[in-house]
């Protein structure tokens, strides 16, 4: 698991990663062309975190293990814009374009997996470092908005160079999903062409609000939350937490925390936006959670294949009480395998696994969206 790379996406973190910065000679710069981007991920390059083997290990409550088969797709017809959460350890307030271990371990953690149905494109952005956020999240806006700035000129020269027409999947976590808020919101949600070529978006750990009790409102005028499978131009949104968040937490309540990112600070009559993975239309259901086998989560014997996966597990159902909205995950039948914790302690709650712990769901999400987009369409 990547703890210490993404122990910084929330305030009042003092947690720093332990990878060191690499040489150019160790880790070659990414592709530049078709523009001023530096991307970490993008379609037939050499150096690709985001397309890697996908293999997994299946271990169930009785401990029979099966091997579960994935490759990446070769020509899908969908791009996914992956933008990573806080993993910058540089002792600047805004990282530079440099590609280093961090950004590569957060593009394999979280987007790979996504390669099984869409091209996979990761821009370099320059993120608010982890030393920028120990001030806290509301406490640089002018470090926000250069990140922002950053990303919002790779995605131009996505569009203009890359794209050419094809539909997109988003997907950002934490910092990523608080940059891409800000995108959706300026660049997509009032523009109907772009509106018609989304296909699904991924905001989790971002603090996506609705009014109270409603599916579209407050933070996207036009993008709804995603209520059925084969729904296109939807929200999928979440924070996952083990009981309810604390008062002081980052994530799953309105204004404060993780929101102060996006420049969301309105409270009334607002709820954080929660969308179960697991059950688009609402409801109690099992999540199909991804971990790299070379990381914490892997049970003896040692696993052999990329990941390890652990059906029936956890149950996850959204729940709003207190003024707070998250996603309840409950563990199950344990018998032996690990389980997350609250790593960075109850303000935090399952954040740092936000992704990895639905990632089978949100793949599977993307998948049904992607087939309700080409019915639609034809």
């Amino acid at each position: 698991m990547l703890a210490s790379l993404l122990s910084g996406c929330g305030a009042g973190s003092g947690s720093a990663s332990t990878s060191a910065a690499s040489t150019a000679s160790e880790h070659p710069a990414a592709d530049t062309s078709g523009g001023s981007t530096v991307w970490l991920c993008r379609p037939g390059q050499a150096h690709d975190p985001c397309v890697s083997p996908l293999a997994a290990t299946v271990v169930p409550a009785n401990g029979v293990r099966t091997t579960q088969a994935m490759r990446p797709d070769t020509a899908p017809p969908f791009d996914c814009f992956y933008v990573y959460p806080t993993v910058s350890t540089q002792p600047s307030d805004n990282a530079n374009l440099e590609v280093q271990p961090a950004e590569e371990a957060a593009a394999k953690l979280q987007a790979s997996r996504f390669s099984s149905v869409c091209r996979v494109w990761a821009p370099m952005y320059r993120q608010r470092t982890e030393a920028s956020l120990v001030k806290g999240l509301g406490a640089d806006p002018r470090a926000d908005q250069v990140a922002y700035a950053s990303l919002l000129s790779a995605w131009r020269d996505y569009l203009a160079h890359d794209n050419r027409g094809r539909p997109i999947v988003f997907i950002g976590h934490s910092q990523g999903a608080a940059m891409l808020i800000r995108l959706l919101a300026s660049q997509v949600d009032p523009d109907p062409t772009l509106r018609a070529r989304t296909v699904v978006a991924i905001l989790a750990g971002g603090n996506v609000t609705v009014p109270t009790g409603k599916v579209v409102g407050a933070t996207f005028h036009h993008l709804p939350l995603c209520t059925a499978p084969t729904q296109t131009g939807c929200i999928i949104a979440y924070s996952s937490f083990p009981s309810r968040p604390p008062a002081d937490a980052d994530f799953g309540r309105p204004g404060q925390g993780v929101s102060l990112q996006s420049g969301q600070q309105a409270t009334t009559g607002l709820q954080v936006a929660c969308t179960n993975p697991a059950a688009l239309g609402g409801g109690t259901a099992d999540l199909a959670p991804y971990f790299p086998s070379a990381g914490e989560r892997t049970p003896p014997p040692p696993v052999t294949t990329p990941w390890v996966t652990y059906p029936d597990l956890y149950a996850a159902t959204c729940t709003s009480e207190a003024g707070a909205t998250w996603l309840q995950v409950d563990t199950l039948t344990a018998a032996g395998r690990p389980v997350v914790t609250e790593a960075l302690g109850p303000a935090w709650g399952y954040h740092l696994d936000d992704i990895n712990l639905a990632l089978g769901n949100l793949v599977s999400d993307v998948a049904a969206a992607e087939a309700g987009y080409q019915t639609h369409r034809n």
